[in-house]
């Protein structure tokens, strides 16, 4: 069964769960600190985005990320931008792959213009350039980029690293302009959903054991 809250929660032991509401008021306050964000202060996610924010201010973030990743659909776009505006040289670490307009069937590659473009920009401004076939984009992060503590931000909808603490964020291509002409990523503090898996997984989902233990571990929930 699964239970969803649309309020605040505190969890206890990462078992016992109480909801921010009313009824539980008495509770709440016998059992926290008088400082009622101190719980929140001490998760993760705050913790990484405290660390990337250059604001000063906790609910308005300016943002930077410690390495960018676009695939061979996204960067042409995103350097051409850049170079326009200004652009000497990548002040973080960008990953370009070629993953995604690629055709192994025919013995080659779509698009091929667009990997030279890539290879020659990450050798112009300081990328890292991932050849054709030889890495998929989340795969090549994951291996090279991704750590607990770390931001990436990636032209890719779904640039996630969770499980391994990093805080993954898929972004459109203005944004990746921004970070290579080394401006902040501006956003209110985004409302962070946890949750907490109890029980076993069922019959023919063992696949799912091992990536669903260290997800629920990494956001603080209980097993």
């Amino acid at each position: 069964m699964i239970q969803v809250s649309d309020t605040g929660v505190y969890v206890f032991n990462s078992r016992e769960i109480l909801e921010d509401k009313p009824e539980n008021a008495g509770i709440l306050r016998s059992r926290l600190p008088q400082d009622k964000d101190a719980p929140r202060r001490g998760t993760i996610a705050y913790g990484i985005i405290s660390a990337h924010n250059t604001s000063g201010d906790e609910k308005k973030l300016q943002l930077t990320f410690d390495a960018l990743t676009s695939h061979d659909i996204t960067f042409v776009n995103i350097i051409q931008t850049a170079r326009v505006s200004g652009l000497e040289t990548f002040p973080l670490p960008y990953i370009l792959t070629n993953c995604h307009n690629s055709l192994c069937a025919v013995g080659g590659t779509i698009n091929e213009d667009d990997h030279a473009f890539g290879f020659s920009a990450a050798k112009k401004y300081g990328g890292v350039y991932v050849p054709p076939h030889l890495g998929v984009i989340h795969s090549y992060i994951r291996e090279t980029q991704a750590g607990c503590g770390r931001m990436i931000l990636g032209s890719d909808s779904h640039t996630r690293y969770g499980a391994l603490g990093a805080m993954g964020v898929g972004e459109g291509g203005g944004e990746l302009v921004k970070q290579l002409l080394s401006q902040t990523y501006d956003i209110a503090y985004p409302k962070v959903i946890g949750y907490t898996l109890r029980g076993s997984p069922g019959p023919a989902s063992g696949l799912m054991t091992r990536p669903w233990r260290l997800l629920a571990r990494c956001s603080g929930g209980g097993w």
